[in-house]
């Protein structure tokens, strides 16, 4: 067989359908993989969640900081925990940024202001400690939990900081819990670096104010987000006497929506690696063609000799297409094997994250086929349409 007498040459064709499978696989694999972390990501911070915070409208050809506008009330919160029937948790929210400090330590950090829902919408649970209750929040209680790593900033010898008097910009908070640690999210933003309270107190004692800047909410489950946020832009026009030509002076974002966002980005920045990584296939599937003329040229007297014997033109052609397929899936093979070692290297000493589907790999050998075929066809159909005399007298 014509592949087995030049082993090399047919190693070196099959070397660009090797690189280019293995370069589609990768590809993807960096995309999946890419895809899945993201989702997982921002799963964690609550795939249930929906949030309201105030329409951000121009005025006076200035527009308008959201957390500033005062529209955001407790009668907002009532109305959606007692006419929202597919909401299973509300939480009005405040935040302060400052300076929070332990004896002679002290970190930059920000003071969340929310009820003892928030922490089950937004994924979060206790370590250590408890959650403020009811009566802490009906009297402004100066209590609060902390991260992670406001706990390695401020008791970095490993001391319990249950029941210890911290200041957050110079007002004292007592710890009665601390959180487990939950990481950076998708945009880089350390979870961990927190600090939670009742939403009275800061909105008392840090911040003298008397609305909210959002209002988180949790849907009974990730099917209900939809009716839940329906429900809810009812419950709020009707809170806030909005006529029906009245456009909403809040706007609502859920979760769903964001990961439903990133997976449509990161879904095309995967084709658009895998179509980049095709070009090697293509230029793997030029040098099969080449090497398949070659062979035709060089076996022109082969061939006539065939069919001088009674050997058909579609013998002929099916001969040189199954040579110029075998090269494409063998080279597929080796690619597929390629490529996972790639990846495993790619994942360990880059630390990206890999997902190889199966459907990678499909379409990776459904790929080789196509490619063989067609790359192969040609040189297979020159061959078939050779007269039988002119081959025989070819030198």
């Amino acid at each position: 067989m014509a592949m087995a007498r030049n082993k090399t040459r047919t190693f070196l064709t099959m070397l660009g359908i090797i690189i280019g499978v293995a370069s589609v696989i990768v590809m993807l694999a960096i995309g999946q993989g890419s895809k899945k972390s993201i989702q997982s990501q921002l799963s964690s911070m609550g795939t249930n969640m929906i949030f309201v915070r105030p329409y951000s409208d121009m005025r006076d050809g200035v527009r308008m900081d959201a957390s500033s506008m005062q529209i955001l009330k407790m009668k907002d919160v009532n109305a959606i925990k007692n006419e929202c029937p597919h909401v299973s948790a509300v939480s009005p929210q405040v935040s302060s940024g400052g300076q929070v400090v332990f004896g002679s330590k002290n970190w930059p950090t920000s003071m969340q202001g929310v009820s003892d829902e928030y922490l089950s919408i937004r994924k979060f649970s206790v370590k250590d400690g408890r959650i403020f209750n009811e009566k802490e929040i009906t009297t402004s209680a100066k209590v609060c939990l902390i991260g992670q790593t406001i706990v390695e900033n401020l008791f970095p010898n490993g001391d319990s900081p249950i029941g210890k008097i911290i200041r957050f910009n110079k007002i004292p908070f007592r710890v009665i819990g601390v959180l487990d640690e939950k990481g950076e999210n998708s945009f880089g933003q350390d979870q961990d670096d927190i600090i939670i309270a009742p939403y009275t107190t800061v909105q008392k004692r840090i911040m003298a104010i008397t609305w909210f800047q959002s209002i988180f909410v949790s849907a009974i489950d990730e099917n209900s987000s939809s009716l839940a946020q329906d429900e809810m832009v009812q419950a709020l026009r009707k809170s806030h006497n909005l006529k029906d030509s009245d456009e909403d002076d809040f706007e609502l974002r859920s979760q769903s929506e964001l990961i439903n966002t990133f997976s449509s980005v990161t879904d095309m920045l995967t084709i658009l690696l895998a179509a980049i990584a095709s070009i090697s296939l293509l230029v793997g599937g030029i040098g099969i063609m080449n090497i398949m003329f070659v062979s035709v040229t060089e076996r022109t007297r082969e061939i006539g000799l065939r069919m001088a014997i009674g050997g058909r033109e579609i013998d002929i052609m099916s001969q040189f297409l199954i040579e110029s397929v075998m090269i494409s899936v063998a080279g597929g093979l080796l690619g597929v094997m390629f490529g996972f070692l790639v990846s495993f290297v790619v994942s360990t000493l880059v630390g990206w994250p890999i997902l190889i589907t199966s459907i990678s790999i499909i379409l990776s050998f459904l790929v080789c086929v196509l490619t063989g075929v067609f790359f192969g066809w040609y040189p297979a159909r020159k061959a078939s349409y050779l007269d039988p005399i002119e081959a025989l007298r070819y030198e």
